[in-house]
């Protein structure tokens, strides 16, 4: 099977993922989605999205095996469902969707600063104490079990 992988990554959490894959399927990778077979499309999380880039790719798919994956900020079971639902609503209805992997992802200080400075202003918002919580737990992500994780979902397709 031809495999290629499209990815955009901002701060190389997604580029973590990608490089696995690739690691994975090396012998079988071409350089362009057109010719592949099956086409991971990875994204970092773009205001609850896939970022442009990779729209743009996942828009130009016909007839395609297609894998979703990517990183986001904030990663709860339902918040990953949301990713998923959005990226397979760009896809054409005649691709195949064949899995997809979401992990959290460490994010820019700047914006661990904003949720700072919010929370100097709003002290009673409790939500903005659980933003700054999530940002220093994402920090160390994707860590090792992610990988693994990832790692094990890849072992369960049937290439």
């Amino acid at each position: 099977m031809k495999i290629n992988v499209c990815c955009a990554s901002l701060t190389g959490n997604t580029k973590m993922l990608a490089d696995l894959i690739e690691d994975t399927y090396r012998d079988n990778l071409v350089p362009t989605p057109a010719e592949a077979d099956l086409v991971f499309l990875g994204s970092w999380t773009d205001k609850g999205s896939m970022a442009d880039p990779v729209q743009a790719c996942a828009k130009t798919l016909k007839n395609k095996k297609v894998f979703l994956f990517g990183t986001c900020g904030f990663c709860s079971s339902e918040y990953k469902a949301q990713l998923f639902q959005r990226a397979s609503a760009v896809l054409d209805s005649s691709c195949q969707i064949i899995g997809s992997f979401y992990c959290q992802g460490k994010m820019p200080l700047s914006v661990r600063d904003r949720y700072c400075s919010m929370l100097r202003e709003h002290p009673d918002d409790k939500q903005l104490q659980v933003s700054i919580d999530n940002f220093d737990q994402a920090l160390s992500h994707p860590d090792a079990q992610d990988l693994q994780d990832l790692k094990a979902v890849l072992a369960q397709l049937d290439l």
